[in-house]
């Protein structure tokens, strides 16, 4: 199973939110490439990152750290939000991103994620409020169940779903392992667990199905409560 650190990136700041909420973001780090640097030497294979205010806005808004990020390091990355076309797409990975993650648009466009994932690494980001499918940097919740939108890329050759449970992202509360579990079984593709990550037992617990690809740890690594080096 691949730990996967994750930055979330607010108006050029390494952040995290809590249950997704933009006011709610605790800054870490005003130079987050040194953050993800600190992955690269402990041994990480995979950081996991979001541009928040890309997310809302539904294009690119932190394009310079993002550059920086690849620039100054050699670990894998993940990247999402705000990523609604082939052109940003396009333009990520010229920059260097390894693979890209969908997530408002695979509700809205199912078609067009489809047609991407045949040409490019892609993953799909499921995040759900009580069992259904939140768009739009969280702030809209949509009339599908994540478990119907993770059926629906089951032969699509994306490279993995990372499905949040957002009521518990950034909250310390534990992972919700039973949802990551339904979301993996739905689909049959590489599942990867987000949303309130709390310490090992968390990781134990997922390692324990045999069934979830990878987890990304956020605020659990930044409050102190779990030792990555631990894992890598």
């Amino acid at each position: 199973m691949t730990i996967f650190p994750a930055i979330d990136l607010k108006d050029g700041k390494a952040v995290r939110l809590t249950k997704g909420a933009m006011d709610s973001a605790k800054i870490y780090s005003d130079t987050p490439w040194e953050l993800v640097k600190t992955f690269e030497e402990m041994g990480a294979e995979w950081v996991h990152l979001v541009d928040l205010n890309g997310a809302f806005a539904g294009e690119p808004k932190n394009l310079e750290q993002i550059r920086a990020i690849r620039e100054n390091c050699n670990v894998k990355l993940e990247l999402g939000g705000g990523i609604r076309d082939e052109a940003t797409i396009r333009r990520y990975l010229e920059l260097g991103i390894d693979r890209l993650i969908l997530g408002s648009i695979a509700v809205k466009d199912p078609e067009f994620v489809k047609e991407m994932a045949s040409k490019y690494p892609i993953a799909v980001g499921i995040d759900a409020i009580d069992g259904y499918v939140a768009v739009e940097g969280w702030g809209e919740v949509s009339s599908m169940k994540a478990t119907d939108l993770a059926r629906a890329f089951a032969d699509a050759g994306v490279e993995a779903i990372i499905c949040t449970d957002v009521g518990r992202d950034g909250t310390l509360s534990g992972v919700n392992v039973d949802f990551t579990l339904e979301i993996a079984r739905a689909s049959g593709i590489a599942t990867i667990a987000s949303g309130g990550v709390r310490d090992e037992s968390d990781i134990e617990a997922l390692l324990a199905t045999g069934e979830i690809a990878g987890v990304i740890v956020g605020k659990a690594f930044y409050e102190g409560t779990i030792d990555l080096k631990r894992f890598f």
